[in-house]
């Protein structure tokens, strides 16, 4: 049964020995397996992104044990690098961990300093701030160019924020999605060429994704929440239209529209 005391968990000693376990492992691993052997920085890169999204698929779906699971890989991931770094000299794990902390002590002034902030919104103020003092020379330069679209563009927004880069309240982002999509409409019934077609959908998206951290709602979510429904929903076509001897290509809208319905109402 799960236990939701506070101090559910090992002690630190037991958890600063599993840490140690991991790493030991690790040097067992570099030094016998041979595709451990084989590995680099570069051959881990794609199998780090899909350990990544496999994490993202267990929080979505709430399931503690798999978020546990892909918690783990992930965590070998780091220490596989950091076994990296330390044989080309670079670097090792207590750099990586010092590096972490450092940072996070010197961007909470308000934990570790005399700076107050009483919300999240201060503490996202400052934390751009103390970016740009470190030498950044963006407020975006820490948004990866890799990022999928959706979330690059709400990520972007989060970060011009805190240097004050926003619309005074949500009436006024609403009142520019409304904006973007007659430019769209305009666009779309007159013509115009793909590319300028193309560049209003996405004002209108980037418009839509604002609005969206306006009230509050990750878009990304929000729309992995709705693929997740749409198949669930399609495959509830497929799999009970089978069961009532119809094919699916063989079905016109309507037909797939009823089962579409039964979906909506089972759910």
């Amino acid at each position: 049964m799960e236990n939701n005391d506070k101090t559910y968990g090992a002690t630190r000693e037991e958890k600063i020995a599993a840490f140690g376990r991991l790493l030991d492992i690790m040097d067992d691993l570099r030094t016998g397996c041979p595709w451990d052997k084989k590995q680099t920085l570069d051959s881990l890169r794609y199998l780090t992104l899909e350990e990544v999204y496999e994490l993202s698929d267990a929080i979505m779906d709430k399931n503690m044990n798999d978020i546990r699971e892909e918690l783990g890989d992930l965590m070998m991931h780091m220490v596989f690098y950091a076994k990296i770094g330390s044989e080309q000299k670079a670097f090792d794990i207590k750099d990586i961990l010092d590096g972490i902390s450092e940072k996070l002590i010197y961007r909470h002034p308000h934990i570790y300093g005399d700076v107050n902030a009483a919300t999240a919104d201060e503490v996202a103020e400052n934390w751009e701030k103390l970016k740009l003092k470190e030498g950044k020379k963006s407020v975006l330069s820490g948004v990866p160019e890799s990022l999928p679209s959706l979330l690059k563009a709400y990520r972007m927004q989060e970060k011009v924020k805190g240097v004050g880069f926003q619309w005074e309240n949500r009436g006024q982002v609403w009142d520019k999605v409304m904006e973007e999509l007659q430019e769209l409409r305009d666009e779309v019934e007159s013509n115009a060429p793909d590319d300028r077609i193309e560049d209003e959908f996405g004002d209108l998206l980037f418009a839509l994704t604002n609005y969206a951290r306006y009230i509050g709602i990750n878009p990304d979510d929000a729309l992995e929440r709705t693929n997740r429904k749409f198949k669930r929903r399609f495959q509830f076509i497929e799999t009970e239209s089978q069961k009532d001897g119809k094919s699916i290509e063989e079905m016109n809208l309507e037909e797939m529209d009823v089962y579409w319905n039964k979906a909506k109402k089972l759910e």
